[in-house]
């Protein structure tokens, strides 16, 4: 089993996404959870080229400090939705024999959801820790109602296995 933790960048990462609070602390909880239990946390970082925030060079395209990764943890970037396209995280996986995964980060209709449709087509065991992926409002959706809409009915049973944190902690630490 390993932790990642998508795109919880300085320039997204802000208050402004739905249910902020909880996702910090769940978030930090399964990270310390990994750490404990010598579950590997990989994290992704988006990229999305010259001139914008998240690209390397700008600050907004660090991992927010709340989530820092260790000096041992990896970090794969991206420059789509997906992280298994093109990152080298899906080879990296596969050497492992790795076949668990475990995704949280940002943001719920963008990157989370392309890792969780992705992620099932390669043939991963997928589970989704509840309030551990957020997102803001959009012109169609609150961030509360696209979170629901994602995590209640597109991915649970079809694509992942949706979870409490209860749970999530308690197979983590078999």
């Amino acid at each position: 089993m390993k932790l990642l933790v998508i795109d919880v960048q300085t320039a997204i990462c802000t208050p402004a996404l739905f249910a902020y609070q909880a996702f910090t602390e769940n978030l930090q909880a399964l990270i310390a959870a990994a750490r404990q239990t010598d579950t590997e946390v990989i994290y992704i970082r988006h990229d999305d080229g010259a001139g914008a925030a998240l690209t390397p060079g700008n600050a907004g395209f660090e991992i927010a400090a709340d989530f820092a990764p260790l000096p041992s943890e990896r970090i794969f970037d991206k420059t789509v939705n997906s992280p298994f396209r093109d990152s080298g995280l899906t080879d990296y996986l596969r050497s492992c024999g790795e076949n668990t995964l475990i995704l949280t980060g940002l943001q719920t209709e963008y990157c989370v959801d392309a890792a969780v449709k992705c992620g099932f087509e390669h043939g991963f065991r997928l589970l989704v820790p509840a309030f551990a992926n957020t997102t803001a409002d959009n012109a169609h959706l609150t961030g509360e109602q696209t979170y629901h809409y994602y995590n209640d009915f597109i991915w649970n049973r079809r694509y992942a296995e949706c979870l409490s944190m209860d749970e999530m902690l308690r197979r983590m630490r078999r």
